[in-house]
């Protein structure tokens, strides 16, 4: 969340963002149309990490995850909200988008 700050303050926006369940990322567009993802583990130990998207109900059912408004998430992190508090709410929808990007994902 502070390089998501930092880049904001730099007049860099992302382009969308999306909680994976395992990771959260913040996606950019670059000046070619390039997208550059940047993501945080949500688990802090990719051994875990490796064993949620092998074995959860919530990875299998949603592989692509939730997206969510990340100057939101920022304020709320801010605030003193714990990180596995915020990114359970996250992940439940709490911090939605609005309007949802549309990245061409099927239907």
């Amino acid at each position: 969340m502070s390089t998501y700050d930092r880049l904001r303050q730099a007049g860099v926006e992302p382009t969308f963002s999306l909680d994976h369940g395992m990771t959260m990322s913040i996606y950019y567009k670059d000046p070619e149309g390039n997208f550059v993802e940047l993501q945080s583990d949500n688990f802090s130990d990719w051994k875990l990490s490796g064993e949620y998207m092998r074995g959860s109900p919530q990875f299998a059912a949603n592989p692509i995850g939730v997206f969510f408004d990340p100057a939101r998430v920022y304020e709320t992190f801010k605030s003193g909200t714990n990180f596995e508090t915020l990114e359970k709410a996250v992940y439940a929808g709490a911090f939605l988008p609005d309007p949802i990007p549309n990245i061409g994902l099927p239907g």
